[in-house]
């Protein structure tokens, strides 16, 4: 489908290798595979997230971090617009992009940090990223697809703004937490 198409009247699908190979959008949204995770994708994304910030974070210091989060944001942007465009869902749970994006800036935020309190990390992460309390469920509910509305740039902010919000939670109480232990 060309990415000005009117996808509106696309019907819903499910997300599996052949969509994910089809469109870079769909690789990236989709956490290069993570998402396609028949059980919880969300935190099968999010280990993802984690071994791949081990792993880039040998290589990349505070000034390519800062460059890379901020880029990795505008790209998931249009990555999860046209995967949940393409998809025919407003927010479909293999687009695990949302919560790579996040976690890496969980992750960046609260370093340097061993790997219990990045396990920690992880777990508040999910907890409220699943659990949607308070300012992550009010930040869920903001860009909801109204009826008859195509799913637009709005709904692809959405996606992300929730995740980033349940970062924000998780990384104010893992700083409260190194504040008060220290």
């Amino acid at each position: 489908m060309p990415d000005g198409a009117d996808v509106s009247a696309v019907a819903p699908r499910r997300a599996d290798l052949r969509f994910m190979l089809a469109h870079p959008a769909h690789a990236l949204a989709l956490g290069f595979g993570s998402g396609l995770s028949p059980w919880a994708p969300g935190t099968a994304g999010t280990l993802w997230a984690w071994a791949s910030f081990l792993l880039l974070d040998r290589w990349l210091g505070a000034a390519a971090w800062t460059a890379l989060l901020p880029l990795g944001l505008v790209v998931g942007l249009w990555a999860c617009t046209r995967c949940a465009q393409h998809l025919g869902l407003a927010d479909p749970g293999s687009i695990v992009w949302d919560e790579i994006i996040a976690f890496w800036a969980v992750l960046w935020l609260i370093a340097p940090a061993g790997a219990v309190p990045q396990l920690l990390a992880f777990v508040l992460f999910r907890i409220f990223d699943a659990a949607k309390p308070g300012p992550v469920g009010w930040a869920d509910r903001r860009f909801k697809l109204a009826p008859g509305q195509a799913i637009g740039w709005r709904q692809g902010f959405g996606i992300l703004f929730d995740d980033l919000v349940a970062g924000a939670c998780t990384v104010v109480l893992m700083l409260l937490g190194r504040a008060l232990w220290t």
